[in-house]
């Protein structure tokens, strides 16, 4: 999952801003939020710098953490 959702809440504003200010429609933010759709690379950082641009400090591990990480950040064997 994402926390596209959570920074977008941080800089207050709409599905409909983001998807302008990175080139698509609000529903697909939607669904980029939901997990229905997935985030390409290039999309990520579209997201991540609109963010920066913004004034919100995140990297893109904590908008799209690493799915293969368990939340401890300790890797199972």
């Amino acid at each position: 999952m994402n926390n596209i959702s959570l920074f977008r809440s941080q800089a207050g504003i709409s599905q409909s801003k983001l998807g302008e200010l990175v080139g698509v429609i609000p529903s697909t933010i939607g669904n980029y939020e939901s997990g229905i759709r997935a985030v390409n690379i290039n999309m990520g950082w579209k997201i991540v710098n609109a963010f920066t641009a913004l004034g919100i400090q995140c990297q893109f591990t904590e908008v799209f953490p690493n799915p293969l990480v368990p939340k401890d950040n300790k890797l199972q064997s």
